[in-house]
């Protein structure tokens, strides 16, 4: 396994983590994602350890909290070889006080999920979505609190815009508070939305990009093929519209430039598709999910070998869109393009970053 460093902290992390949504399998959207148990959890979490996996993700509205309960009791006994990263803001009940991330509610939300895993300490707590009801120095004060506490070693968020992460960087920065070091965002090959401010603003402030749903929430594990449609029982006809959209064409222009180099590598179509996100810039781990022991030994396949840069620029090419304002003059002109390379690298087909 590869080892990286999480942004500019000094936390070092696995190149893939497991992310724990499966575990629990309580209510209609996480209960089609899995129904893992705490006995098939602590399978899963030896065969991660084994492939040196020690970082594993979750959230108190996984399962209501179950996913949490199921992780901690599938670490229990070797919590000093795991690092265990959980998350808190989104509604968690009806109640005025149940979403959110005011100062009382995630000092409260902390010590749920501390309770829920069972342990005293989190490495890495990180607020789910931005809550535009909070200043950010609330938010901020109560993370550094939490740190200040032994509680929480590092923060992060999720699924923020640009200008909601750069806020809290800079009043962490006049305040003296903690630093965001990960940024836990959609990336795959058929959504590649975080490459145009978010990558560039991870590069330059030392954020890095931990990517959840890296098989673009189910549509490249390798059964989804033109003129082959799912069949009815799929789970992705219930889920979809929980996750990211895609467009019938563009996806299957990108299963078909997979299957081309799955076959020449000898990889699966989701093995390929993850390595192509590990040598993405800033992106500090994948996190992989599984229901089974199959699909996790599967998913762990897709380290220890690299494509080559042939085969990056296919995929590049097949899964590139059209840049949205205002950054597509930084990809048509060169004027623009040699105002920022940086940029440009990171998002022209077959680029890399500065």
């Amino acid at each position: 396994m590869e080892y990286r460093q999480l942004g500019a902290s000094g936390l070092t992390v696995p190149a893939l983590s497991f992310g724990a949504g499966t575990f629990g399998g309580r209510g209609p959207l996480f209960g089609e994602w899995g129904t893992t148990d705490a006995r098939e959890a602590r399978r899963l979490v030896d065969i991660c350890l084994e492939a040196g996996i020690t970082l594993f993700d979750t959230a108190d509205v996984y399962s209501a909290g179950a996913s949490e309960e199921v992780l901690g009791l599938a670490v229990k006994g070797r919590r000093d070889r795991v690092l265990l990263s959980t998350k808190a803001g989104l509604p968690m009940g009806d109640g005025p006080g149940d979403a959110g991330t005011s100062g009382a509610r995630l000092v409260r939300a902390a010590e749920d999920a501390l309770r829920r895993l069972g342990t005293d300490r989190i490495d890495l707590f990180q607020l789910h979505a931005f809550d535009a009801a909070t200043p950010v120095e609330e938010v901020l004060s109560a993370l550094d609190g939490l740190v200040r506490a032994g509680k929480i070693r590092h923060v992060g968020v999720s699924n923020f815009a640009g200008w909601q992460l750069m806020k809290s960087l800079a009043a962490a920065e006049r305040h003296g508070f903690p630093r965001y070091a990960a940024h836990q965002v959609y990336y795959s090959l058929v959504g590649r939305d975080y490459e145009w401010e978010l990558m560039p603003l991870g590069h330059d402030q030392g954020v890095g990009a931990m990517v959840w749903s890296p098989l673009g929430w189910g549509r490249l594990t390798g059964r989804l093929r033109r003129g082959h449609p799912l069949p009815e029982g799929s789970r992705l006809h219930r889920t979809a519209d929980y996750g990211p959209p895609v467009e019938d064409g563009h996806l299957y222009d990108v299963v078909d430039a997979l299957d081309e180099v799955a076959r020449e590598t000898g990889r699966t179509v989701p093995q390929v598709a993850i390595n192509w996100l590990l040598r993405r810039p800033t992106v500090s781990s994948v996190i992989i999910g599984a229901r089974n022991e199959e699909q996790l030994r599967q998913n762990i396949g897709a380290v220890g070998w690299e494509l080559t840069p042939e085969q990056v620029a296919r995929l590049d090419a097949a899964s590139h869109r059209p840049a949205p304002y205002p950054y597509y003059p930084y990809e048509r002109q060169e004027g623009f393009a040699r105002l920022n390379p940086p940029l440009v690298r990171s998002v022209r087909p077959g680029g890399r970053a500065a």
